[in-house]
This record gives C-alpha cells, structure tokens and sequence, in this order.
C-alpha cells in the first residue's frame, strides 16, 4: 500500500481527523510551500491550521468556564448533589458577587 507520508492526511473527513492529524497538516502546508507552484493551497492549508488552533483556544476557553456548571447539573441529575450547587455554579459563572440563587 502507498501514500502515508503524511499520515493519511488526504482521509481525514472531519475536525476530529483534522485535530488528530494537525502535525501532518503542518508539515502538508510547509510541502506546498516549498513546491513554487502550489501557494494558494498552501495558504489555504495553513489558514485551516489557524482555525484550527483559533478553535482550539476558544474552546478551551468557554470549556474551563462550564466546567464547574457542567459537573453542578450532572452531580445534581445523579442525585450526588442538590439544585443549590447549580445555582451556585451558575452564579460564579456569570460573576454574580454574592452567589444567591435567583427566587
């Protein structure tokens, strides 16, 4: 079988593939670059690298903020927990400075 140099890169079909693959997707662009005569895939490639990683932080970034809500729902859904930890989690959430749940 051929190919693999770049890790079967060519059969990723979605962002999963993709985020598995960013290494291979890095070294594809450098490739099109070096080539002289494959520039505008390579930006392309190297723009889809940036949204990538622009994703990438955004997403942390709203994941690290619902963490604490997230786990408040599902400790109470389980019965690990009551309905205050989400009120409680939701008013660190949006910043709220005393914490009280809303009447």
């Amino acid at each position: 079988m051929s190919g693999g140099s770049y890790h079967y890169l060519c059969a990723a079909m979605d962002l999963e593939d993709l985020l598995a693959k960013r290494y291979a997707l890095d070294e594809m662009s450098n490739r099109l670059a070096g080539l002289g005569y494959a520039q505008d895939a390579a930006r392309e490639t190297e723009e889809l690298l940036l949204l990538l990683r622009q994703w990438e932080i955004r997403a942390e970034t709203r994941l690290r903020r619902l963490t604490d809500v997230w786990k408040a729902v599902e400790w109470w859904d389980s019965n690990d927990s009551s309905e205050d930890r989400v009120h409680e989690a939701l008013a660190k959430y949006r910043g709220d400075a005393d914490g009280t749940p809303p009447p």
